[in-house]
């Protein structure tokens, strides 16, 4: 089990307590108009195409609301589904499955959207050997479940947070004094864990190899120099493209042969994917 798998669980609980703390308050007000004895089963449709992910979000939202309520699946996680398709069927209290449909859907459309735009990407790149890496740059709060969504996708997971691995910047360049110290101290600081250099230049790209750094991330190179990075890195470390990446030019950054390419896209930019809920009976 990876560290993210370790999180999941805990995250899927504590997100849909969150979600319905701050939407139900002190109580489901307009879901008091319906008979507090009455039943009802729904169907969830996707109005567009997506790679559908948040299974276990949607259920632990429906089961914090009311334990009794039975959930079936059309689908799972990973999934490209058309549009118009079921996903799944709910069925229990009426005035529960009303008051836990929009938390559990928010989570099901948002995680589908970050999941489609990954698969979107991983698609594009998959004659090659790179590989599609998400960022930090995701929803404040949904960390764990937006890193799960891209796997979902087709896509990787660069690190989690600011504590798992190291990632050396121009700023912690120069507050170390140089890359060869900031490489050095890491490796005091924290043995084992992943050392990444972010470089602007040859030359910096060459001190960062000499002084042992795990994976070095090409900051905005172009793609002539760039291949000249693979060439030099010769399979040594683990190069990372990242920076000006666009649909124009990620399969031509891809085909320079390093080995992966962070996009912050993939998280920042996503797009909720448009679902319903309908009451059938």
């Amino acid at each position: 089990m990876n560290l993210l798998d370790e999180l999941i669980p805990t995250a899927i609980k504590e997100d849909a307590a969150k979600a319905l703390k701050e939407d139900v308050g002190d109580g489901d007000i307009t879901a008091r108009l319906i008979s507090p004895d009455a039943r009802a089963t729904a169907h969830v449709i996707t109005r567009e195409p997506a790679v559908i992910c948040g299974q276990a979000w949607v259920n632990e939202v429906f089961h914090q609301v009311d334990s009794d309520i039975t959930i079936e699946w059309q689908v799972n996680d990973g999934d490209r589904v058309e549009a118009d398709s079921r996903l799944f069927t709910v069925t229990g209290n009426a005035r529960s499955l009303l008051t836990a449909e929009r938390p559990a859907l928010n989570f099901l459309q948002t995680l589908s959207g970050t999941a489609t735009i990954a698969r979107y990407y991983a698609d594009k790149v998959a004659h090659t050997h790179t590989r599609i890496l998400d960022t930090r740059k995701t929803l404040p709060g949904l960390r764990v479940a937006q890193k799960y969504a891209i796997r979902c996708g087709g896509c990787h997971n660069h690190r989690i947070g600011l504590w798992d691995a190291f990632l050396i910047k121009e700023n912690h360049i120069m507050a170390c004094g140089s890359i060869s110290q900031a490489v050095a101290t890491a490796k005091q600081i924290a043995p084992g864990k992943p050392v990444e250099v972010e470089v602007e230049t040859i030359q910096q790209l060459e001190e960062a190899i000499s002084a042992g750094a795990d994976i070095i991330m090409l900051d905005n190179f172009d793609l002539k120099t760039m291949a000249r990075a693979v060439d030099l890195a010769d399979k040594k470390v683990k190069l990372e493209a990242s920076g000006g990446i666009s649909d124009e030019t990620l399969v031509a950054i891809a085909e320079t042969g390093v080995d992966f390419i962070s996009i912050g896209a993939l998280t920042k930019h996503c797009q909720a994917i448009d679902l319903s809920m309908r009451i059938a009976n």
